[in-house]
């Protein structure tokens, strides 16, 4: 399926691995340019090379903090002065898979503080960043990522589960405020998605349990979220913005 994505730019942090590494070979795919921010230089480069060969007329790898402001401010003028001016965001960088299963009484405010800052105050960051350049062009499309655990409330998970709620609310303000400037802003809410990258906290068990709840009694893969994400980004969704978009096969309905 052709997105008329071809020769964008589009910016995916956490891009080194897991989902964002799907996101990036697909808007490689689409003949966009992709920018793959991640804290790992190394899986960066490794994902932008395979989002190269996937067929990106340009591909670079970007270090950055997106819990930090002048990592994320320097992070947007290399993608300018490599790339051009962005695009597409996608906010997908996350604290999930370095997660222990931890009750609130046991959380301490450092792990609590941690996960918001990359979980929330990254996209915010991110999102406030590439505003600018795409204010100027007067258009762009900013997609966050969430969880369907918020409609759940995983036990175990008060940080992660709380900053992915309050992405919601960030889309909508955000929606709200870019609006008049062209700026599209949605957010995805995926299910229990199984990558590449190791999860302790995810058994088979888990796995199958929350499978056998999905109305189409199948697992959920990073190719299933390939696709939504294009079509946010795309010039087929340009009369959507501040809506989330459940992609969880059937699991939570909104």
């Amino acid at each position: 399926m052709d997105y008329e994505l071809n020769d964008k730019v589009v910016i995916v942090t956490g891009g080194g691995q897991g989902l964002g590494r799907a996101y990036s070979m697909g808007f490689g795919e689409q003949r966009a340019s992709v920018a793959v921010v991640d804290i790992n230089e190394k899986n960066a480069e490794a994902v932008a090379a395979e989002a190269r060969a996937a067929g990106a007329p340009k591909a670079v790898a970007v270090v950055a903090d997106v819990s930090d402001e002048k990592s994320v401010e320097a992070m947007v003028k290399t993608v300018e002065a490599e790339l051009g001016a962005p695009t597409a965001l996608i906010n997908n960088a996350a604290l999930l898979s370095a997660l222990d299963l931890k009750a609130s009484r046991d959380l301490s405010v450092e792990e609590w503080d941690r996960v918001m800052a990359v979980n929330l105050r990254g996209p915010w960051l991110c999102s406030r960043a590439v505003s600018r350049p795409m204010s100027e062009q007067g258009y762009g499309k900013i997609v966050n990522i969430s969880s369907n655990t918020v409609w759940w409330g995983r036990q175990g998970y008060p940080h992660y589960v709380s900053s992915k709620a309050a992405v919601l609310g960030l889309t909508r303000s955000l929606a709200t405020e870019f609006g008049p400037e062209g700026i599209y802003v949605n957010v995805i809410v995926p299910g229990l998605t199984v990558t590449e990258v190791p999860r302790e906290t995810i058994s088979d068990e888990l796995v199958a349990s929350v499978t056998e709840q999905t109305a189409l009694k199948r697992g959920e893969s990073p190719a299933d979220l390939v696709g939504p994400v294009m079509f946010l980004c795309s010039p087929a969704s340009d009369y959507i913005t501040g809506q989330a978009l459940v992609v969880d096969g059937g699991v939570a309905f909104n």
